[in-house]
């Protein structure tokens, strides 16, 4: 459950990217991360996205979250499917549960 997040434009430059999505994931302000541990200690939700994108790529050295952008630097330059998983991870960040899941304990209703 939950929606995705489109990923609208996605600009690479060196060792950071750039997505610009559909919603906002703050308020109008934004807030960096320096590492895992600044993430996680974040409760809210630019903290939890930060924390999500540390954890799929140990190369990711900053993230910061600002309404409906991304921007994620890495000690290395971005190749394609570090690209495609740190827009994944964006993309997938309200999704909840996989709808096909929660149908498969509905047979025994009808």
């Amino acid at each position: 459950m939950g929606q995705l997040i489109e990923v609208t434009a996605t600009v690479v430059d060196g060792d950071v990217v750039i997505l610009d999505t559909d919603r906002s994931v703050t308020g109008q302000g934004g807030t960096g991360y320096d590492s895992a541990a600044a993430a996680g200690a974040d409760e809210r939700f630019p903290g939890r996205l930060a924390a999500r994108i540390f954890a799929f790529d140990e190369a990711v050295d900053h993230v910061f979250v600002g309404s409906n952008g991304v921007v994620v630097r890495r000690a290395t330059e971005w190749d394609d499917a570090a690209i495609s998983a740190v827009s994944a991870t964006v993309s997938e960040f309200f999704l909840h549960y996989d709808a096909d899941t929660s149908e498969a304990g509905d047979e025994s209703a009808g």
